[in-house]
């Protein structure tokens, strides 16, 4: 016979009330006022929705009445904290417009033109975007002979000229950042930072548990030697599905690496890039990282 028991238990039907009553609940509020007023029946408290956290570097198109203060302006190009920019206004290391400024809180505008120690300073605002990549476009920023690349995604964005940081083939999907910071950037993609990325595979067979540990082991390519950080099945019972973490910036590195084996590659997806995922974003569409997003990755 089939037991229709529930293991929560059986939901109670009358009896006391657990917790204060309402009189009680309500009993500061008559005597810090004064009067009291019975609730309403039937009310009920609707429960705090978590609040989403809200991109804070969404651009904004300045306009001539934009003025910042300079040592801001300064720090904005790049060049040092707004602390240390005043100690420079102050030795006359910066000019506006062809005239030193020794004034702290001087303001300028947009179309001031401003040097430190005779360079030109740009400041335009930093912006970082991700982008949840599909298939068939090409990461470059122009390219004549690609009827589609990854800027026409994403070049009604903002105002400022952004780039994607590094490279996905034009049959791989998933997670691609853009961003005008060239610091940020470079050490994202140099090799010695090892950033983290991870890959969900589909092969077009299914793929030996010997050959899942030798990837983890480690193979020599016609470029050197490459190992997996870790690999797994996804799908035990199919073993067409592999999840591969990397941090290799190779060109075509986990295909080649299948490849070694004899194995094709059908769909190739990256789901996670230097603490970035594409988790409620979907293919095609990009959004603005969160201040703590940004504030992580500066940190790696």
């Amino acid at each position: 016979m089939r037991n229709n028991y529930d293991k929560r238990g059986k939901k109670e039907s009358g009896g006391k009330r657990i917790g204060k009553s309402r009189a009680s609940r309500f009993e500061k509020s008559k005597e810090s006022s004064g009067s009291f007023k019975s609730p309403k029946r039937g009310f009920k408290k609707k429960p705090l929705r978590p609040t989403p956290e809200i991109p804070v570097n969404i651009p904004k198109k300045k306009t001539e009445t934009d003025e910042v203060r300079l040592n801001k302006y300064i720090a904005n190009a790049g060049v040092c904290s707004r602390r240390e920019a005043d100690t420079f206004i102050e030795a006359g290391m910066v000019t506006v417009n062809g005239k030193p400024v020794t004034e702290l809180g001087f303001k300028v505008k947009p179309s001031d033109e401003v040097r430190f120690d005779g360079r030109r300073l740009n400041p335009e605002r930093k912006v970082y975007l991700l982008l949840n990549k599909p298939k068939n476009y090409v990461t470059t920023t122009d390219d004549p002979h690609a009827d589609m690349i990854v800027m026409d995604l994403v070049k009604n964005a903002c105002a400022e000229r952004i780039y994607p940081v590094g490279r996905l083939d034009r049959n791989t999907t998933g997670v691609l950042l853009f961003t005008n910071d060239g610091d940020l950037s470079k050490r994202l993609t140099h090799p010695s930072h090892n950033m983290k990325k991870i890959y969900q595979v589909s092969l077009d067979k299914q793929i030996s548990k010997n050959h899942i540990e030798e990837i983890a082991s480690g193979i020599v390519l016609e470029d050197g030697p490459i190992a997996a950080d870790a690999v797994s099945y996804i799908n035990n019972q199919e073993k067409t599905e592999v999840g591969i973490e990397i941090h290799s910036g190779k060109n075509r590195i986990v295909r080649r690496i299948f490849e070694y084996f004899g194995y094709r590659v059908k769909r190739l997806d990256r789901v996670y890039f230097a603490g970035l995922t594409k988790k409620n974003l979907p293919r095609g569409k990009w959004r603005f990282l969160t201040a703590k997003e940004v504030r992580y990755l500066k940190m790696m």
